[in-house]
């Protein structure tokens, strides 16, 4: 990836106060998609309105709710910032003053403390990792049945570079007490209504040491767009985007189970499979990503040469593990494809193509099949949820000879 290098202290040098140079209220003036979603209304209006964007699927407007159009997967494996997918539970403030913010680390410590950008910034060395931030329910609006929630297509997901500390060296700010057991954050966000939960979310405390596991200030060689959680957020590679906690705020360090409502009671799937009639089933939060891949060179529908030389090209990731295999799949066969030598990492998306030397007819139902190297792969039917998370299913589609 090209582009100058992101000081340790950009962020601190280069802002006195962030914000969003428009209302968060975007006009919706562009075109029309279609999410071909099969259980509700497909369409969603596109706008290039909101500050720091470029086109993007408008699911939700306050607060943002913004999907990336599959076209852009197309372009390479990092997701320029103005492409990246926006997603937000709650209100946040739409001005940050970089003087006046501060990370309150707390809890199981030996001692809690506040800190400035300046102190997290100095608190190690700067680490940049490439990881994909993806939603929980990113494809649940192709979930058969429908299930609630966000109607996302498959573009609530994204790639990019994150520069910033290791979430291990701000902990040691204060030093983490024994029997310490998770890590849990918050951010700038507010609930909407009085008595609703703060979004707050933990993770374990071997996940919070891990050498990749970020409080960053960086995305793609720039400091955070607001709307992706200036001045700084939490990067968890692997694990979905639900924990990568934004604008934050506090660091709070547990001795026990988490019992949030984010953690115990939502952002959970059941913990063996289940139908849609099910009752009183036992759930697990979502954590690690499984693999997946997508054809992004043709659509659903699209029209291809008869006779001629076929290249389909596309993405793939390993979840939390790095990606081992793509193979082209159709209805009682498999072709494996070539792996780019561009290998941003293990959290990283990776291209893939293959070339079939000439369409013979139509291909009905083909797909691309993922497989990490400890062995996780892309299963041919959907495991349904009522949530609709951590879709993994082979995605398909019909390309039509002529």
């Amino acid at each position: 990836m090209s582009g100058p290098r992101l000081s340790r202290r950009a962020l601190i040098a280069g802002a006195g106060t962030a914000a969003l140079a428009a209302p968060v209220l975007a006009k919706l003036g562009g075109r029309m998609i279609d999410l071909a979603l099969p259980g509700g209304p497909s369409l969603r209006p596109t706008t290039p309105a909101f500050p720091g964007k470029g086109e993007m699927i408008v699911q939700r407007i306050r607060p943002p709710l913004l999907e990336t159009p599959m076209a852009v997967f197309r372009e390479g494996i990092i997701t320029p910032n103005d492409r990246m997918f926006v997603r937000w539970n709650w209100p946040f403030p739409t001005e940050v003053k970089v003087a006046e913010h501060r990370v309150a680390v707390g809890g199981a410590v030996k001692q809690p403390v506040s800190l400035t950008l300046d102190d997290i910034a100095g608190a190690g060395e700067t680490v940049e990792v490439v990881a994909i931030n993806q939603c929980a329910g990113n494809g649940r609006g192709l979930s058969e049945p429908r299930v609630t929630g966000t109607q996302w297509g498959n573009g609530a997901m994204g790639c990019a570079k994150w520069t910033g500390v290791r979430l291990r060296d701000v902990l040691a700010k204060a030093g983490v007490s024994d029997g310490a057991t998770r890590v849990r954050f918050a951010g700038l966000d507010v609930p909407l209504t009085d008595g609703a939960p703060q979004f707050i979310k933990s993770i374990p405390l071997d996940m919070a040491m891990r050498d990749d596991v970020l409080v960053a200030w960086g995305m793609n060689d720039e400091p955070l767009p607001i709307l992706h959680g200036f001045p700084l957020r939490i990067v968890v590679p692997g694990w979905f985007s639900t924990y990568w906690v934004k604008m934050l705020s506090t660091i709070e360090v547990l001795t026990g189970e988490d019992e949030s409502h984010y953690v115990a009671e939502t952002y959970r799937m059941p913990a063996q499979p289940v139908t849609p009639e099910s009752k009183d089933f036992p759930t697990v939060p979502i954590t690690a990503m499984p693999p997946r891949s997508f054809i992004t060179s043709h659509a659903d529908g699209d029209v291809v040469a008869l006779g001629k030389p076929l290249v389909l090209e596309g993405i793939a990731f390993g979840g939390d593990a790095a990606l081992e295999r793509v193979d082209l799949v159709g209805k009682g066969w498999e072709i494996p494809c070539d792996l780019a030598a561009e290998d941003a990492g293990p959290y990283a998306f990776r291209r893939w193509s293959v070339t079939l030397p000439q369409v013979a007819g139509d291909f009905e139902s083909i797909g691309v099949r993922a497989r990490n190297v400890n062995g996780a792969v892309q299963p041919e039917a959907l495991v349904w949820n009522p949530s609709g998370y951590a879709r993994n299913v082979i995605e398909r589609i019909t390309l039509r000879a002529q």
